[in-house]
């Protein structure tokens, strides 16, 4: 701001000086045919001076408003990233990832937009206020026939803005819904391919760049019939005052150098103006990228489900009473009344159809989800969770299996081997320090699942958490890995969803969850030989896992698919 006001200052100085130029040195040139050296040197180093001082204005204007700029960026950046951090999963799972980076770049770009301009803005206001007090004492009929004219402009801006908000309120909307429909798509860049939905994807966001198109045409179109306006209206003005001015020169009213200089002294203030334009039409559009901050900024946060979490003593790990959980906006609950303890070092599996209430169950003893109502207590230690769809990050293994952790290599290995994953990481091209790629591209999916695994084992959690999280091993693979967690991990309390009849009867005890509820609770022989509707579930799953497809068994004759002879 002192910046600006200087370079405001020294603006209206520098017409003084013109003034002073040519009615001490111009003129008397003309008129005489001589001047005093000593005179030609002060007019010289009095536009100098101004000149030195102008321009250090600028220098100061300009890099303390591109660093307050950027240090607000940071700010924002901060605390909306902050936010993301501090919102439970369940928030997060009611966002558009696409959205939510756009709010964290995009929008916060477009926010700051407005404060490069805003310190030469009000310097240009005080330097109008100064300038029309100077023209004012130089003329008073010219000095009010051009001031006349600030307050024109003045209205144009507003109007402008007024008339602009709408548009640059729509184009950053759809900029965010663009941002995160191409995030999303390069998310989904392998089913795009697969399906052959190259075209469908560009269509889609070919329109929906064409609502920003639209939006932006549309202020743009404003933004021209307003700068139209700051250009027309000061060289009209301009060539008033020269007109005016002739005749007040040849009344004897002004002098030829207070002419010039009022002259100069408007001309310099065209472009200053403009850019109070330039400014008010930077503030709608940045606060259309603020509104879009604040949305994120206060929207409340959800309860916090680990701390719903109380802690169990003795030998229970676990102990979930009358449990309920229904997701909001969903007609009923996904989990009804239940309720189990389970003990330290053991070994529970989920078992239940599709859609039965298992991986929600997992999410509640997680911490990710809040129940409904209900209690859950869980063992005070060390708690982690391994999901069916095992995410890697896009760094090394080592990376991955640390995480937060400080983990020197030979605790890293000794995780890859709980999790059958030692022999193919030592031969990868460089073993630890192999990049896996964004998501674990370069690896299969059981290659990811164990990888995930070891990042768990690796921190010996006291409750191990397993959401179906072995369904993409092979039998053997999977028999090894459980067995490893028994005789490596003793007092590790594992709760696993399992779908493998093998890999059930490895439990010590199981739950069978069936429309939300704990329907039984027992060892799986006991289950088998005791509850219909376990034993026909987990020999449906031993059916479907021995019989190939194409043998024209796997269905029954009087449901069997039409499957048009593909075999």
């Amino acid at each position: 701001m002192s910046g600006a006001f200087l370079f405001g200052v020294c603006t209206v100085a520098s017409s003084v000086a013109v003034q002073w130029v040519i009615d001490r040195v111009v003129v008397p040139r003309f008129e005489v045919g001589d001047v005093a050296t000593s005179t030609i040197v002060a007019g010289c180093a009095l536009i100098i001076g101004i000149g030195i001082l102008r321009a250090t204005g600028v220098v100061i204007r300009r890099s303390f408003a591109g660093m307050t700029q950027w240090r607000i960026a940071e700010s924002l950046t901060n605390e909306v990233t902050e936010r993301y951090i501090e919102q439970p999963a369940s928030w997060h799972r009611r966002q558009s990832e696409g959205q939510l980076v756009a709010r964290a770049g995009v929008d916060v770009d477009t926010t700051v937009g407005v404060m490069a301009p805003i310190p030469f803005a009000l310097g240009t206001i005080l330097m109008v206020v100064v300038a029309a007090i100077w023209l004012i004492a130089t003329d008073v009929v010219m000095g009010v026939a051009a001031v006349a004219v600030f307050p024109v402009l003045m209205v144009a801006n507003v109007m402008y803005q007024h008339r602009v908000d709408r548009h640059f309120d729509d184009a950053q909307q759809a900029l965010g819904t663009f941002a995160g429909a191409v995030h999303e798509s390069f998310e989904a860049v392998q089913l795009v391919k697969a399906y052959g939905a190259g075209q469908r994807e560009t269509e889609r966001l070919s329109h929906l760049a064409g609502v920003i198109r639209d939006a932006r045409v549309r202020a743009v179109h404003l933004r021209g019939t307003f700068e139209s306006l700051l250009e027309m209206i000061p060289s009209l003005t301009n060539i008033g005052l020269v007109v005016l001015g002739a005749s007040r020169v040849q009344s004897g009213n002004v002098t030829i150098g207070e002419l010039s200089g009022f002259i100069y002294m408007f001309t310099l203030l065209v472009f200053p103006l403009r850019l109070v334009g330039y400014a008010l039409s930077e503030l709608p559009h940045s606060y259309a990228g603020y509104a879009r901050l604040r949305e994120t900024l206060d929207d409340p946060f959800d309860p916090d489900p680990v701390a719903a979490i109380g802690t169990t003593t003795g030998d229970v790990a676990v102990r979930v009473a009358h449990v309920s959980f229904a997701h909001t906006g969903e007609p009923g609950p996904v989990v009804i009344d239940a309720s189990v303890e389970i003990l330290t070092g053991s070994v529970t599996a989920f078992v239940g159809p599709t859609g039965s209430g298992k991986s929600t169950l997992i999410d509640l003893l997680a911490g990710l989800l809040k129940p409904t109502a209900g209690s859950i207590d869980l063992v005070d230690g060390q708690r982690t969770v391994v999901f069916q769809e095992a995410f890697l990050f896009g760094g090394s293994v080592r990376d991955n299996v640390r995480v937060s952790e400080h983990l020197d290599d030979a605790q890293v290995w000794e995780a890859l081997r709980l999790a059958c994953a030692a022999d193919f990481v030592s031969e990868l091209p460089d073993a630890l320090d192999t990049l896996v790629g964004e998501r674990g591209v370069t690896l299969s999916g059981g290659q990811r699942q164990r990888i995930a695994l070891a990042r768990a084992l690796a921190r010996r959690p006291d409750l191990l958490l397993l959401d179906d999280t072995t369904s993409a091993l092979d039998p053997a693979t999977e028999l090894a890995v459980l067995a490893n967690l028994r005789s490596s991990l003793t007092k590790t309390t594992v709760v696993m969803v399992a779908s493998r009849p093998s890999t059930i009867a490895l439990a010590d005890d199981v739950l069978f969850v069936e429309q939300g509820r704990i329907v039984a609770h027992g060892p799986h022989e006991q289950l088998m030989s005791e509850v219909d509707a376990y034993r026909h579930l987990v020999e449906a799953f031993e059916t479907d896992r021995s019989r190939l497809p194409g043998t024209g068994d796997e269905f029954g004759s009087a449901t069997r698919p039409n499957l048009g002879g593909v075999s």
